[in-house]
C-alpha cells in the first residue's frame, strides 16, 4: 500500500454533527445479541473460502484502550485461524500520513503478534486511504468483506461515501464497529456501512466480549457467505441478513472466483 503522505480532507461540520447526532440511534443490547445469536447459528459451508481485510485506526485518541482493543483484536484472529480457508490482511493508519498493509496470510498469529507491536501515534483519521485500498485489492481479487474498528471520522463523508460506492460494486460490506460516542464518527460509520450493504454497530468497553464474538461472527460470515446465514434459519439469523441488505457480497455464488 502505499505510503505518500495525503492532505487532510476537510472534518465533518461540528454543528451538522451535533444536530444530526440526536437522530442517530446507538445499538441495542437487543442489536448486539441478535448478532451473537445469529453468529452461534451459522455453520461455514464446507468448502469455503474468502479474504477478510481487517482495518484499524491507530491514532492517539485510541490508546485508552488500545491495549484490551488488541487482545479483543487477537482472540477475533485465533478464531479466524480456527476456521480455516480464510485469508486476512492487517490495515492500519497513524500519525501522520502512515497508512500500512500487511500481506494476506491464513496463518493469523502472524497479524496477531504485528498487531501487539503496534503503537497509537498521534494524527487524523485516514478512512478514505483504507477503503481505498481495500477497493484496489478487490479490483485484483475479490475480498469478502472488510472491518473497520475506530473511534473518529475526521473526512469528508460525501469523498468516502463515493468509494464506498465502489466497494459497493466490487461487493465488499464493510461492518463498522464504532468504539466511543462521537456523533460525526457514528452519521459517518453508518453510511459506509449503508452504501456498501455491511453493518454498523457502536460498543464501549463494557460491550467487549460481544465485540470478540461479532468480529468473530464477521470470519465466519467471510467463509461460509450470505447462504450459510440463510441456511441457519431462526429469527436472529434473519435480523442479521437484514442489516446486510439482500443480494449483500458475501455470497459465495456472487464474490468468490
Amino acid at each position: 500500500m502505499a505510503k505518500d503522505k495525503t492532505g487532510s480532507d476537510k472534518a465533518l461540520s461540528k454543528r451538522s454533527a451535533i444536530a444530526s447526532a440526536a437522530k442517530v440511534p446507538v445499538s441495542s443490547r437487543s442489536e448486539i445479541a441478535a448478532f451473537l445469536s445469529a453468529a452461534k447459528s451459522v455453520v461455514p459451508a464446507a468448502t469455503g473460502s474468502g479474504r477478510l481485510a481487517f482495518a484499524l485506526d491507530a491514532t492517539m485518541s485510541r490508546q485508552p484502550t488500545w491495549d484490551s482493543a488488541c487482545k479483543l483484536q487477537a482472540e477475533m484472529f485465533d478464531a479466524v485461524g480456527k476456521t480455516g480457508g480464510l485469508s486476512v490482511q492487517l490495515v492500519y493508519f497513524r500519525g501522520l500520513g502512515e497508512c500500512r498493509a500487511s500481506r494476506w496470510v491464513e496463518d493469523t498469529r502472524q497479524l496477531a503478534d504485528l498487531m501487539t507491536r503496534i503503537d497509537c501515534r498521534g494524527g487524523q483519521t485516514q478512512i478514505g486511504r483504507v477503503l481505498r485500498h481495500v477497493s484496489d485489492e478487490a479490483k485484483k481479487t475479490p475480498v469478502s468483506a472488510m472491518v473497520y474498528i475506530g473511534d473518529a471520522m475526521e473526512e469528508d463523508i460525501d469523498k468516502l461515501a463515493v468509494i464506498a460506492g465502489e466497494l459497493a460494486l466490487r461487493k465488499v460490506p464493510c461492518f463498522m464497529f464504532h468504539e466511543g460516542n462521537d456523533p460525526a464518527a457514528a452519521i459517518g460509520f453508518r453510511e459506509i456501512a449503508r452504501v456498501t450493504g455491511g453493518a454498523y454497530v457502536r460498543f464501549d468497553q463494557n460491550a467487549a466480549s460481544e465485540l470478540a464474538a461479532l468480529l468473530r461472527a464477521v470470519a465466519t460470515y467471510a467463509t461460509g457467505g450470505r447462504l450459510a446465514l440463510e441456511r441457519s434459519g431462526g429469527k436472529a439469523a434473519r435480523l442479521l441478513l437484514e442489516q446486510l441488505g439482500p443480494g449483500t457480497s458475501g455470497d459465495k455464488g456472487s464474490n468468490q472466483s
